[in-house]
């Protein structure tokens, strides 16, 4: 499991389940809401809005508020305007940094994650400076506890998985972002299912790092992710468990 990967399942082990709710719903109706004008309401037409539906119900979010989403995106409801934009950039040690976010204010949102990463020893760098380093991936995510993993892994690999892998008490499954749909599909038809799911970038190289440079790059990483206009960070860290939990406190 990438460094981010682990950071993130740690940060949600120790924080409570409604900390964040009010962000991540924010963040899934302006997900709702793109993906909607772009692709259309059609959920068999549309797999991405299909899958963010499927974000949203997993959040438990009213099925009014993902409908008032979806039609704000296809304009049958007024509403803010978002698009998405993605940053890239170096944090401490080297480390390639992609910011993805969904912003109503691009000109607000840039300086806002400049200044994060000037803040916190990184530097935010041109579009293509750091994309190279990662490859677009489908992610699911499953609880390993009470769960047959090696049931899951066979069946994985006979629905064309990638890769599977186990890590602090999840098992990750990754697939080609074309065959995403039916490798979940396949696993839930066997009664599978995950606890999250999503397209992410993985990435291909990891730079270790440990001690203040350890630290400040989790710092850094975790204000960009508590950032009101930003989705997702993708980062290509590896440090250990240990300096992990020393930083979340």
């Amino acid at each position: 499991m990438s460094g981010h990967s682990k950071w993130s399942t740690i940060k949600r082990k120790k924080a409570a389940a409604d900390v964040r709710r009010g962000k991540v719903f924010n963040q899934l109706i302006r997900e709702l809401t793109i993906t909607a004008r772009l692709g259309g309401s059609d959920l068999d037409a549309n797999s991405r809005l299909r899958l963010a539906v499927e974000k949203a119900r997993a959040q438990n979010m009213p099925k009014e508020n993902i409908e008032r989403a979806i039609k704000k995106g296809t304009g049958e409801l007024a509403g803010v305007s978002y698009e998405e934009v993605v940053y890239e950039g170096y944090g401490p040690g080297g480390v390639a940094v992609m910011v993805e976010t969904l912003t109503d204010n691009r000109n607000r949102t840039v300086g806002e994650v400049r200044n994060l990463f000037q803040r916190y020893g990184g530097n935010l760098g041109s579009a293509g400076c750091v994309s190279y380093l990662f490859d677009q991936k489908g992610i699911l995510r499953f609880d390993a506890v009470d769960l047959d993993s090696e049931a899951l892994w066979e069946a994985a690999i006979e629905a064309d998985a990638l890769d599977v892998t186990e890590d602090s008490g999840l098992i990750e499954v990754q697939t080609e972002p074309e065959g995403f749909a039916a490798v979940k599909q396949a696993l839930e038809a066997q009664g599978f299912r995950p606890q999250s799911v999503e397209l992410s970038r993985v990435p291909l190289t990891t730079v270790a790092l440990a001690g203040k440079e350890a630290q400040a790059m989790l710092r850094l990483y975790e204000a960009l992710d508590e950032h009101d206009d930003v989705k997702q960070v993708l980062a290509n860290f590896d440090i250990s468990e240990e300096e992990m939990l020393a930083a979340a406190g």
